[in-house]
């Protein structure tokens, strides 16, 4: 009799431990096939689309792991192209609806520049996450707001400075820096022309009230990448510079600007401007310049007039050689690593700090900038 018990817990015993096999078996299952089928790891949704710079966020964390589930804009023409582009995306009544979703872990913008930072506090106070285009934040005043709700919140609110994220030249840029191969940062010098194309521009793009001025718009990205490349954890503007110095019939628009600043780590120079001329076959000859003890870097992003076809040109110049390398092929791990950060609340994709930094140096810079006013 006592066999027998014996055997009949035995066998329920190694019964239930082959049944927990099995399960755990067809959840590794599952698993792999997800894998293999790239189920997404995150839902997101899109508010506001007044700029193309969407387009390109929603194909990053869409590489990187996301699925876009529905979206919201007011203005029908943009709402219909947008949906033409991403028709698996359900439009949405209104943004109430978007950010009452609970499906959605994450929102994408790229409204209208001073409408950004207010819809972002929204976003986060509805447990959401947040990835918006620059400038991100327009003011001092909304920069205070967005880092209290920021840190109330525990949610991510990042600005996608694409210039670096999204070209492969300054990706693999950062790679040959972190490895040591120009010696330790001396400076970066970024250059952000623009093309003005004023029959394709708003009535908001001529007012700086709505996008911010000049050097807190285009010239975010290159406050981002002086951060980033110096490796400098604080910075302090040196001295800059702003104003519209050849387009008077549009008097609150800013079509030049420099900064000079001073990191911890290293020095910068910035220039943006919006004098593009038409005989180039890009939006801007966009460039950067890392200096360092061991020799430089030059990225041409958009373009090389020298005559090589296409974008993401680097250069580099060491002790050992001068080389040039074509990055078309090189990866862009930002949608990666940012749907991983909101998955696992990391902050490998850009530390949130830096994100306020690079806006708040942009936003000094723009706000103390001694006004140019040339007179001819």
């Amino acid at each position: 009799m006592q066999q027998s018990v014996f055997n009949r817990r035995r066998f329920i015993t190694t019964g239930s431990k082959a049944a927990a096999g099995i399960a755990m078996l067809s959840s590794l299952a599952k698993k792999s096939v997800a894998l293999m089928h790239n189920e997404p790891k995150i839902k997101f949704s899109v508010i506001s689309i007044n700029h193309s710079h969407i387009y390109g966020m929603v194909d990053a964390v869409t590489r990187g792991g996301g699925e876009l589930v529905s979206f919201y804009a007011k203005e029908p023409e943009l709402a219909s192209a947008f949906a033409r582009k991403y028709p698996q995306a359900k439009p949405a009544r209104n943004k109430k609806e978007i950010l009452e979703d609970g499906s959605a872990q994450l929102i994408l913008s790229s409204g209208i520049p001073v409408e950004r930072a207010p819809l972002g506090i929204e976003v986060m106070r509805h447990g959401k996450d947040y990835l918006v285009d620059k400038p991100g934040i327009t003011t001092l005043e909304q920069l205070e707001s967005v880092r209290h709700v920021q840190k109330e919140t525990k949610r991510m609110y990042t600005i996608m400075y694409s210039e670096r994220l999204e070209n492969r030249a300054t990706v693999k840029a950062g790679e040959l820096v972190k490895a040591g191969i120009i010696g330790n940062i001396i400076q970066t010098i970024g250059m952000g022309p623009h093309r003005m194309n004023p029959r394709s521009r708003p009535e908001w793009f001529f007012d700086k009230k709505y996008f911010g001025g000049i050097i807190t718009d285009i010239g975010s990205h290159q406050f981002d990448q002086f951060l980033f490349f110096t490796g400098s954890t604080n910075a302090e503007i040196v001295a800059s510079q702003a104003g519209n110095v050849h387009h008077p019939q549009y008097p609150q628009f800013e079509d030049f600007g420099d900064v000079m600043l001073r990191g911890n780590n290293g020095t910068g120079y910035i220039r943006v401007d919006w004098f593009t001329p038409d005989g180039l076959k890009s939006w801007g000859d966009a460039r950067l310049t890392v200096l360092g003890t061991e020799g430089y870097i030059e990225i041409r992003k958009n373009l090389d007039i020298g005559g090589r076809e296409g974008g993401n040109h680097l250069f580099i110049v060491n002790q050992k050689e001068t080389r040039y390398m074509n990055c078309n092929k090189d990866p862009l791990p930002f949608g990666r690593l940012f749907v991983n950060d909101v998955v696992n609340r990391t902050e490998t994709a850009m530390p949130q700090e830096h994100c306020f930094l690079a806006t708040e140096l942009a936003l000094k810079a723009q706000e103390n900038a001694q006004k140019l006013d040339f007179k001819k």
